[in-house]
């Protein structure tokens, strides 16, 4: 589908840098006419991912951080249990650090469904470190090469019901309908090659039933991984911030973003960007949570607007500028997603997609609590030690 790509359309010359980028590093350029649907939270992506489950003709790919075990999964289960009654392909990744909960007994309820399911780099003693560090964090399901959904959700029951410490988990989840689900589905396959040496090709889509081709809009995949050449999704990341003129606002859960993403953040901000940063007020690991506080100072000080979100857990990771660009994936601002990790994340270019974001964003902001930069300049010197002996493990974190 090279005839759908928009390398050369003027009007997204605005963008050209980051979409020759990406291409490059990735070899996917925007391809038109997608839907690209803006999931909020556990209980729509739910809904939508299993509808779209439902209705697969032939075959599902799934790809998860976190599979655990639940309502959910047992959900998954049947699902998979009658699709491949009807004869359907499912294959399964899981990364075998963040599903560690997964039972040999469910996984054997998989094979017996007919499900083929891999694990991502299960641990083995001759590789220690390399098993335990690259994690693979993708968050992948493609649905007959038509409909394909990622972003920040894992199969994990604190998406419906929240967790006895954080309370509910907030997140954005995107779903996708069109030509951009094959550089998706591309992704997914290069995994499955890693864990089951099998190569597989791009499946035949029927059709792409776009009704109403006015709501199409161009979307870019960009994935990265430890053995890529170049951080792929830091790369586009930092382009984002470089090239927004007016506004930029990041939504994630890990914020340290390491010396290029805090200087292309503060430089944004000095140069009269409207930087806004919307960061969980309470995190999932307190010396993480330290560390990230140990990255509010000098923001604040180059301008950049702190909120807190104070309601359970904010898992998204979005980023969108200037009514124009908007990214919705799974890679964190920090260095384990940015080097160690294996990532993805979706680029949709289009100005009534990133307004949706923008009106998200600006009203989760309204519900959290702004930071003073000099109320947070008196903190104590004791939370100032924390912060600072966090931010040596920032890196490995």
């Amino acid at each position: 589908g090279s005839e759908m790509c928009i390398r050369d359309r003027s009007d997204d010359l605005e963008h050209k840098r980051i979409i020759n980028l990406v291409g490059k590093n990735c070899g996917f350029f925007p391809l038109e006419g997608n839907k690209a649907i803006l999931l909020k939270d556990g209980k729509t992506t739910f809904e939508s991912i299993f509808r779209a489950l439902e209705n697969a003709k032939s075959y599902i790919y799934l790809q998860y951080y976190i599979f655990e075990e639940g309502d959910l999964a047992d959900k998954l289960l049947q699902l998979f249990q009658s699709k491949a009654k009807q004869g359907l392909k499912v294959r399964m990744i899981y990364d075998s650090v963040g599903s560690y909960t997964l039972s040999k007994k469910y996984i054997k309820s998989l094979k017996s469904a007919g499900v083929e399911v891999f694990p991502f780099l299960p641990f083995r003693f001759d590789r220690f470190l390399s098993s335990l560090n690259y994690r693979n964090h993708r968050k992948i399901i493609i649905v007959d090469g038509i409909h394909g959904f990622t972003g920040g959700i894992n199969i994990s029951d604190k998406y419906l019901k929240g967790d006895p410490d954080l309370g509910i988990w907030h997140d954005m989840h995107l779903q996708i309908t069109g030509p951009a689900v094959r550089q998706l589905e591309e992704v997914f396959l290069s995994d499955w090659f890693l864990v089951s040496e099998e190569q597989l090709h791009l499946g035949n889509p029927k059709e792409f039933n776009l009704e109403d081709d006015k709501s199409s809009v161009p979307v870019q995949i960009v994935s990265s991984g430890p053995e890529d050449d170049f951080a792929n999704i830091q790369q586009a990341y930092f382009s984002m911030i470089t090239s927004a003129k007016k506004y930029l606002y990041i939504t994630n859960p890990y914020v340290m973003p390491g010396p290029e993403i805090l200087h292309a953040l503060q430089t944004a901000s000095l140069s009269g960007v409207d930087v806004r940063l919307l960061v969980s007020e309470r995190g999932d690991n307190t010396i993480v949570d330290w560390s990230i506080r140990s990255y509010f100072e000098p923001l604040l000080r180059a301008g950049v607007r702190l909120f807190l979100f104070p309601d359970g857990f904010l898992h998204s990771k979005i980023i969108v500028s200037d009514d124009s660009l908007a990214t919705v994936g799974t890679a964190n601002i920090d260095m384990r997603s940015f080097e160690h990790n294996y990532e993805v994340n979706a680029l949709v270019y289009d100005k009534g997609f990133a307004e949706k974001l923008k009106r998200d964003f600006l009203n989760d902001c309204l519900n959290s609590i702004e930071l003073d930069y000099d109320q947070f300049k008196q903190r104590t010197w004791i939370t100032k030690l924390k912060e600072g002996t966090a931010k040596i493990f920032s890196p490995i974190l």
